[in-house]
C-alpha cells in the first residue's frame, strides 16, 4: 500500500473510531511505529487530527461531541431520500433495529409519525432524537462510546442484540460490493453488526451511491447476508444487476 493510500486509510478509520494508537495502526497496516508516526504527523499537519502520546485523536471530536453532530455528512441529499423511502417500509408497532450512521439517523427522523414503535438502537442520537415519541418504546445498548458516530460499540453492545428479536433492521455500510461483500473502515463494528442481523427477520443496508463498489478496510462478510439495499438513483445498471444476482433486492430511493 502507498503512503498516501495508507494515510486515506488511517484517515477513514479515524473519522469512525474517533481515536487510535499507533501500536494498533502498526499491526493493522503492516508498517513500523516509525512510519505510522511520520503518517500521523502528516494528517496533523493537514489539519485532520491532533497527535498525542502513544496515538492521535480526530480533530472535530470535541466539539461534534458537545454538539451532538455525525462526522460523515456528506450526500446528505442521497441520505435524506434513503431514509425517507426506508422509513415508508416500517409500519405501526414494527419492531426496528436502527444501526448507527448519518443514512440511519435519517431513517429516524422519518418514523415520527409512526405509532408503538420498538426500537433498540447503539446510536446515542438516535435514542435522543425519537425518545421523545410518547408511543415508542427504545432500548439503547451499552457499549463503549465511539464519538464520530455518536454511538456504543464492542462486545458488550454485540451481546445486547443476542437477546432479542425483531421484525426489520437498517443496518449502515462502508463500503457494498457485490464481489467484496459488506465492508466498514474499522474493526470495532464487526461484531455489533452480525449481531443485529442475526437478530432480525428482514435486513435492509441503507448507503447512497458512493458506496455502491467501494471496498473499505474490514470485511462483514458477502453481500447475501442482507436482503435488500436502499440506495439512490446513481447506483449503475451493471452493479444493480450484480448485486440483484447475488439474491439482494435493490430499491431505488
Amino acid at each position: 500500500m502507498l503512503a498516501l493510500q495508507r494515510r486515506r486509510k488511517i484517515l477513514e478509520l479515524l473519522q469512525e473510531d474517533g481515536s487510535a494508537r499507533v501500536s494498533s495502526l502498526s499491526r493493522l497496516f503492516k508498517v513500523s511505529e516509525p512510519t505510522v508516526r511520520q503518517d500521523l504527523e502528516k494528517l496533523e499537519e493537514e489539519g485532520f487530527i491532533i497527535r498525542e502520546h502513544g496515538g492521535a485523536f480526530l480533530k472535530s471530536v470535541p466539539q461534534q461531541v458537545r454538539s451532538l453532530s455525525l462526522q460523515h455528512l456528506e450526500n446528505m441529499d442521497k441520505k435524506s431520500r434513503i431514509g425517507r423511502r426506508a422509513a415508508e417500509l416500517v409500519q405501526d408497532d414494527d419492531s426496528l433495529i436502527l444501526d448507527s450512521g448519518s443514512t440511519t439517523t435519517e431513517v429516524a427522523k422519518n418514523l415520527t409519525l409512526k405509532k408503538n414503535l420498538k426500537i433498540v438502537t447503539n446510536a446515542l442520537n438516535i435514542a435522543l432524537l425519537l425518545g421523545t415519541e410518547i408511543s415508542f418504546e427504545i432500548m439503547v445498548t451499552g457499549g463503549e462510546f465511539k464519538p464520530p458516530t455518536l454511538s456504543l460499540t464492542g462486545e458488550k453492545a454485540g451481546k445486547f442484540f443476542e437477546q432479542i428479536h425483531v421484525g426489520k433492521c437498517f443496518l449502515a455500510a462502508g463500503g457494498v460490493s457485490p464481489e467484496v461483500g459488506l465492508t466498514y473502515p474499522g474493526f470495532i463494528d464487526i461484531h455489533v453488526k452480525k449481531a443485529m442481523i442475526e437478530a432480525a427477520a428482514e435486513v435492509y443496508v441503507v448507503a447512497d451511491s458512493t458506496k455502491i463498489g467501494k471496498v473499505s478496510f474490514a470485511s462483514l462478510g458477502p453481500i447475501d447476508l442482507v436482503g435488500w439495499i436502499i440506495t439512490d438513483d446513481g447506483i449503475s445498471d451493471s452493479d444493480r444487476r450484480a448485486l440483484e444476482s447475488k439474491g439482494v433486492k435493490v430499491i431505488i430511493a
